[in-house]
């Protein structure tokens, strides 16, 4: 495997890339045909028989070269009877030259106020809606370029460790295992692990957040984040697709290419809106047959095209895909990666947040809080035998005391017939003593009498501290403390979502005393104590009851379950890989902060949305009546079919613009 990062990423760039190429080509050969011949009938400039002849072998060019694609859409979507855009196109289009090459062949079959040709209103059509579909690809494109340069590039080559020698190689020669150096001031390569030496790495692209991380030993790196000072040794963990950067691109174009519900019932409206559209047309020419003036064939022609041309549903179709691009952009700016469309959507409609305690409201790395020892022992006793059970174990609270002695220069003691219990602490015999460390259950299932050092313990858990029990020898030696320290800035988050109208309830797997002390830090009123991981998700379907709308963030494998079932699960990016691939939206920031603007992102971008198309409907309701000639009773004018596809076509620019007016959302003037 080599350390590209994603050879299948650039196809879909490159096969866009293709296309956008080829439908300049076609926009600048039907524009430069249909420009001059629009400027002819502006002018009204007369053309001879033969000079006739060939503008309509150019336009007939035009239709088959520059708009062969809307025909073999609409005759796909005829096969399977149905309509779509590309039917009214191919329809008003192919009429317009019809009519005209008729005229030009045949002039005396046709009354003399009837002999006008419309080949410059079927080259301009043509020209007008591909340049509204290179504009929106052209968003497209500069919407993943944004991403992507907001993550960074790799560097084209690492320099790795080989047989004592530091060689330079090209990134796709990285292997897994290989030993690295990063200087200052040069990106990291690859994903991997710091072995020797330490450093601050800035990953302001990754997260979002300014400020440099420290990096030591045993901490992981990320590739293209860059390093600030120092020099390391790392070892390359995840290279190719599988690297961080390498997601989240894929993410981000995966959710770029997804439709939120609100795009699908676009969707379902053009399905209806296409037949509709091509009944009024029938009834346009109808009408004008039955009660026009002479000449009416050309009345018919006139009307019928241009409300065939006018209702083409451009702008609808653009309405929603161009704002879920340029919105789950900015998402990305601020190191959120939204997955799904239908996240970015219902973000904003949450009225119930559930936050995990462990890792998303506290830190997640618990740490020795206090030791209180029984007469006849001392703290440095209590811990050194602590700590040389815990040793051998994986607990997160095992590691908090044994980090502790290491600290204090504690030295570590043999041990003897250790012995787990799950959900409970564990046994050991050091220096033929029998140590038991662990919660009350284990004291009473080996019935050690606690004495009155419960009530103790209960007051430590009240402040929001792990009571471990010490005993040796069936008699109590004291209890050492554990605590997870809140988040320096979730107090200040949660109270922004409050602000925003959201009811946060806590959940959390600890004592109900530990977890309400919590709570309490950061303002949470409602709390869910004491649940096991598989019973999570019963408590977000729960809460969903009567329709409730549920978000739920979490960091850890346990809370995979419910940031699946959630309306939207948040998963923060420094937890597990299970927790951010069951999560609609990953915060890179290990911060609620991030929630907030996501949620900011989505309502401004869901607004975007409505607008494009409220404006592509409302474009709709009006013209298609003016193309059908409501007003020439008290005007005596009409609507000449080329000037229908030219206000078609900026309903769509105007869709384009408004949805990149997202590029400038500022969320902290928002905040304010």
């Amino acid at each position: 495997m080599t350390a590209a990062i994603c050879s299948s990423c650039d196809k879909p760039a490159n096969e866009e890339n293709s296309y956008v190429r080829s439908l300049l080509h076609k926009t600048l050969f039907a524009g430069a045909i249909g420009i001059p011949l629009f400027v002819m009938a502006m002018l009204n400039i007369s053309t001879g028989h033969d000079t006739n002849l060939v503008i309509a072998t150019l336009t007939l060019i035009i239709l088959i070269y520059s708009g062969g694609h809307f025909f073999r859409g609409g005759w796909n979507a005829l096969r399977i009877q149905q309509a779509n855009m590309d039917t009214l196109i191919a329809l008003g289009t192919g009429v317009a030259w019809l009519y005209s090459t008729s005229v030009v062949l045949f002039p005396n079959y046709f009354p003399p106020l009837a002999r006008h040709m419309y080949f410059e209103a079927a080259a301009v059509i043509i020209t007008l809606i591909n340049l509204g579909a290179l504009l929106e690809l052209r968003a497209r494109q500069n919407t993943s370029s944004a991403i992507k340069r907001l993550i960074g590039l790799q560097p084209k080559t690492a320099r790795v460790i080989r047989n004592n020698q530091e060689l330079d190689i090209p990134i796709e020669t990285v292997q897994i295992g290989d030993m690295l150096r990063v200087r200052p001031g040069e990106k990291i390569p690859v994903d991997g692990i710091l072995i020797e030496g330490y450093s601050s790495v800035d990953e302001s692209m990754l997260t979002g957040e300014p400020l440099p991380v420290e990096k030591t030993v045993n901490s992981i790196l990320t590739g293209a984040t860059l390093n600030k000072s120092g020099t390391f040794i790392f070892k390359a963990t995840k290279i190719g697709s599988d690297t961080v950067l390498a997601k989240i691109i894929g993410i981000v174009q995966q959710a770029q290419s997804s439709k939120p519900a609100i795009a699908r019932l676009a969707d379902q409206i053009s399905a209806i809106f296409v037949p509709i559209v091509m009944i009024i047309a029938i009834l346009t020419a109808l009408i004008w047959f039955n009660f026009g003036p002479e000449p009416n064939v050309a009345y018919i022609l006139v009307t019928a095209m241009s409300v065939l041309i006018i209702a083409c549903p451009c702008a609808l179709g653009l309405a929603v895909p161009i704002s879920v691009m340029v919105g789950i952009g900015k998402a990305a700016e601020y190191g959120i990666l939204i997955r799904h469309g239908d996240a970015l959507q219902q973000a904003s409609q949450l009225q119930i947040l559930v936050l995990d305690k462990t890792g998303t409201v506290t830190t997640g790395k618990p740490s020795l809080a206090e030791i209180h020892p029984m007469k006849s022992w001392d703290e440095k006793a209590l811990l050194q035998l602590a700590a040389s059970v815990e040793v051998g174990s994986e607990h997160a609270l095992a590691e908090a005391i044994v980090e502790a002695a290491k600290e204090r220069n504690i030295t570590l003691l043999p041990t003897n017939q250790f012995e787990t219990l799950p959900g409970r602490g564990a046994i050991a015999v050091i220096n033929n003593q029998k140590i038991y460390l662990g919660n009350q259950a284990l004291m009473e299932q080996q019935h050690i009498a606690l004495e009155n050092i419960i009530q103790q313990a209960e007051s430590f858990a009240q402040q929001g501290q792990t009571p471990i029990y010490l005993a040796v020898n069936q008699k109590i030696a004291g209890i050492i403390t554990v605590s997870d320290k809140v988040k320096p800035d979730s107090a200040k988050a949660i109270a922004q979502l409050k602000k925003m109208g959201l009811k946060i309830i806590l959940l959390s797997g600890d004592h109900k005393m530990t977890a309400n002390f919590t709570a309490k830090q950061v303002g949470i009123q409602d709390v869910i104590a004491e649940v096991s991981p598989a019973d999570k998700a019963s408590v977000i379907a729960r809460l969903q009851t009567g329709g409730k709308k549920v978000g739920m963030v979490g960091d850890g494998i346990n809370d995979a379950p419910a940031l699946a079932r959630a309306d939207v699960g948040f998963a923060i990016g420094s937890g597990t890989d299970v927790a951010i691939e069951s999560a609609s939206i990953t915060l890179m920031r290990s911060s609620l902060q991030g929630i907030a603007d996501a949620m900011l992102i989505s309502k401004y971008t869901v607004r975007n949305m409505k607008q494009n198309l409220f404006g592509a409907f409302i474009y709709n309701v009006l013209g298609i009546p003016l193309a059908a000639g409501i007003l020439f009773p008290l005007t005596g004018l009409l609507l000449n079919p080329m000037i229908a596809g030219l206000a078609m076509a900026l309903s769509s620019v105007t869709v384009v613009m408004n949805a990149n007016r997202l590029r400038f959302l500022n969320l902290g003037e928002q905040k304010a």
